[in-house]
């Protein structure tokens, strides 16, 4: 049921397709994020205008609210959600990791305090497991343990559960319709990398997934964590850098062999008023932009592109009119995924690798400046 085909190749980065059982993905792929079954401010038509091929939901969020059984209740969430095309679902493993202050972790799993009313609830791996089969996404993830990057012992110590883990979340899988992938954590040492990517590749898993980068690690160590582990990971594989979206970070990926990305931060920024575009990220609410009769990207085919100006997006934002959240979402998604398409197409005909530095130096302005870490994302 889940086959990976690579189609091109150039140098590490890769072209390919992912077989799932609501269609097949495109790789090298962005993925919009939709915490709560939903793509903030997007409705479904909005994604499928923008040509996005896989959403992620949260499994954390969506057991405490509306509840997986519910939403099993309701024919799954791609249903739930009117999104038929592939989905994928984390297992909670990241945000409870940003709970740092209302959560206790042991070997056999997580006892945490609910953001949303402060009730207690535990995550073990058979936990995360049965939530992710009640949701129903195509793709799901072993339960982990998300570390502090620079902290080699704990580091150590959160693989070797995360290791446990993945052991026990591929025994506890029920559901033969649902790719289960295995998460690299290790920090940025070089030798627990090393060791995680080693074990995980072992456990023959139809995907891999990176977990533990863009939490407050340098970008130069997220590079050579991924030069340590992605030479370490089977070929055949489609490898996922969970939670990494910018312009800069998608090419830095696609450049060491990553197939598949997700990031909040493209929806985030829209709703403060900022905007992906060539010249550089763009703060809308600016009031040079007041009679600024262009688009955001003269280059885009999106909606918000082809139909407005940025002085009527500002207008908006001045207005407190929530329609400049979804016209700036609308745009920084396509933007990203216009960006996508366009790498593989170069790697198909063998270009992306002389084009990777200007296509570094066009969104070179779109860098992540500050990193947040919060669980209401």
């Amino acid at each position: 049921m889940f086959e990976f085909q690579i189609t091109a190749r150039n140098n590490r980065a890769r072209a390919g397709v992912f077989t799932t059982p609501h269609g097949n993905l495109l790789t090298p792929v962005f993925a919009p994020v939709g915490t709560q079954a939903t793509v903030k401010t997007l409705t479904p038509e909005h994604l499928k205008d923008i040509n996005a091929s896989l959403v992620l939901s949260n499994t954390y969020h969506l057991y405490l609210r509306p509840g997986d059984e519910l939403v099993r209740d309701m024919g799954g969430l791609h249903k739930f959600m009117g999104w038929h095309r592939p989905m994928l679902t984390d297992s909670g493993g990241f945000q409870v990791f940003s709970l740092a202050q209302t959560r206790r972790i042991d070997d056999d799993g997580v006892t945490f305090k609910s953001h949303i009313d402060g009730s207690t609830h535990r995550f073990t791996p058979e936990k995360a497991i049965a939530i992710q089969e009640n949701l129903g996404a195509d793709i799901i993830m072993a339960f982990d343990e998300c570390s502090d990057p620079n902290d080699h012992a704990y580091s150590k110590l959160a693989m070797q559960r995360t290791h446990r883990w993945a052991e026990r979340s591929l025994e506890a899988q029920t559901r033969t319709d649902q790719a289960l992938f295995g998460i690299v954590q290790g920090g940025v040492q070089a030798d627990l990398r090393a060791e995680s990517a080693k074990f995980i590749a072992s456990l023959d898993t139809p995907g891999i997934a990176i977990g533990g980068l863009s939490v407050g690690e340098t970008k130069q160590e997220m590079h050579d964590t991924l030069d340590i582990v992605v030479p370490l990971l089977p070929e055949d594989k489609p490898r996922y850098l969970m939670g990494v979206g910018t312009p800069e970070d998608l090419i830095n990926g696609v450049m060491r062999g990553i197939d598949i990305f997700d990031c909040v931060l493209p929806t985030r920024l829209a709703r403060h008023h900022s905007a992906f575009a060539p010249e550089g990220r763009l703060n809308l609410m600016n009031a040079t932009f007041a009679r600024d009769g262009r688009p955001i990207d003269e280059t885009c085919d999106c909606y918000a592109c082809k139909t407005f100006t940025r002085a009527y997006l500002r207008h908006l934002i001045v207005a407190k009119e929530l329609l400049a959240g979804t016209l700036i979402s609308i745009h920084n998604l396509r933007a990203l995924i216009r960006l996508m398409e366009e790498i593989r197409t170069y790697i198909t005909d063998g270009s992306f690798e002389s084009r990777a530095p200007e296509l570094m130096k066009q969104w070179h302005g779109n860098a992540e400046r500050t990193k947040k870490v919060r669980v209401d994302e």
